[in-house]
């Protein structure tokens, strides 16, 4: 650590150390051993900023409670709890910070609601999937639900 006073490096000593913000920041009370002069320094987790790139190109960060408003207008209806939404939510929010990524595709984000949809409920997958591609006649939405029927029979068989 530098003096803010003297400039002295790495020639000082931690006096006290306390938790603050809840953990989240470690306050540290130290004395430079050049000049004598105390100062405080902060310790805090720098949190990686993600960013989705949009399919025109533009780039805004990424908002978990996107993901649970698309998939809660999917499950209209249906009896999937906001609890369930809310944890695969924050499932493939991790998952693109594991990533360790600063930036995602909306088209990935998409993919990844579709699979946790598909596992929680067909109807709210087809709802999705329907908005998310942008089928535009009647034989898109038979081909998903053709597609389904046939992962059904590969379990159960």
């Amino acid at each position: 650590m530098k003096c803010p006073f003297c400039g002295a490096l790495n020639q000082d000593r931690v006096l006290e150390t306390r938790a603050i913000n809840e953990g989240a920041t470690i306050k540290r009370r130290r004395e430079c051993e050049a000049c004598g002069r105390r100062f405080t320094t902060l310790e805090e987790i720098e949190e990686m900023q993600l960013f989705v790139i949009k399919n025109d190109k533009r780039r805004e960060p990424f908002d978990r409670r996107k993901i649970v408003r698309g998939m809660q207008l999917a499950c209209t209806g249906r009896k999937i709890s906001t609890e369930t939404l809310e944890e695969a939510a924050e499932d493939i929010e991790r998952k693109l910070y594991n990533r360790l990524e600063k930036e995602v595709s909306s088209r990935e984000i998409g993919e990844m609601v579709m699979e946790k949809l598909k596992a929680l409920d067909q109807v709210a997958y087809v709802r999705f999937a329907s908005v998310y591609r942008q089928f535009e006649d009647a034989t898109q939405f038979r081909e998903i639900v053709n597609m389904l029927r046939r992962q059904g029979n590969r379990k159960s068989g």
